[in-house]
């Protein structure tokens, strides 16, 4: 089993977040640093992470948690923001979030600690619909939404053509409701910013058939017997 897919199997992060670790130098394969992506680990090897023994999680959990402005979605944070483990007090396993939102972007996160759920929902294959809902400053046009649903150029990249649906419109601001399958770094913000407009609040709503529902900010709780077959039934 290749490393990054072992790390990802214990807990620890996402397959793409285990692979920045290993870089680091914070993975030991039988007491030895390593810093190579491409090893193979066999059952018999003793793998730690900041020299603690590690190994694959036979309890697989899943969670939604609704973000909330002001927390940072990772594990670890070297500035000491509070991140999203700082929400999910009363969960003993090691888990952690698929995905990202930004620091001021509130909204449905996955949490689990399967690196298999993780890797399929994060691959840039995954054509899984996320549901955004996108408070703007100013009024937005009907040529504006067609050009965001058109695809837009947001730094050397065009932006797959999407779902973008005008909510409520005036002078002040306009709440517009995107669906992308896409997962770039601060995408729906620079989607906006590429028509000259400013995102004043985000909130994701929607992953594939999981919804955000009525959790307060905040809150999490474990994904029903139905969604967590949902996820599965991703992988076939």
């Amino acid at each position: 089993m290749r490393i990054n897919k072992y790390l990802a199997d214990c807990g620890i992060a996402s397959r793409r977040k285990c692979e920045e670790l290993i870089l680091q130098g914070k993975v030991k394969v039988n007491g030895k640093l390593i810093k190579e992506l491409g090893i193979d680990v066999k059952p018999t090897d003793i793998v730690s992470f900041e020299n603690r023994v590690v190994k694959p999680v036979s309890n697989k959990v899943y969670y939604k948690l609704h973000k909330p402005k002001g927390y940072v979605t990772t594990v670890n944070d070297e500035k000491g923001r509070k991140t999203v483990l700082n929400l999910m007090r009363n969960v003993h396993e090691r888990v952690y979030p698929i995905g990202r939102l930004d620091y001021d972007t509130e909204g449905l996160l996955i949490m689990t600690n399967d690196g298999d759920i993780t890797n399929i929902l994060t691959h840039p294959k995954s054509l899984v619909e996320k549901i955004y809902i996108a408070t703007i400053d100013g009024p937005i046009s009907a040529e504006d939404i067609k050009t965001l649903s058109s695809g837009v150029d947001i730094g050397g990249y065009i932006t797959k053509p999407c779902k973008a649906i005008l909510i409520e419109t005036n002078d002040k601001a306009s709440k517009v409701e995107i669906i992308i399958t896409e997962g770039k770094n601060h995408q729906v913000k620079k989607m906006f910013e590429a028509i000259g407009k400013n995102v004043i609040f985000l909130k994701r709503t929607t992953i594939g058939k999981i919804k955000l529902g009525g959790l307060a900010r905040g809150e999490y709780k474990k994904l029903t017997t139905k969604e967590i077959s949902y996820l599965k039934s991703l992988q076939k």
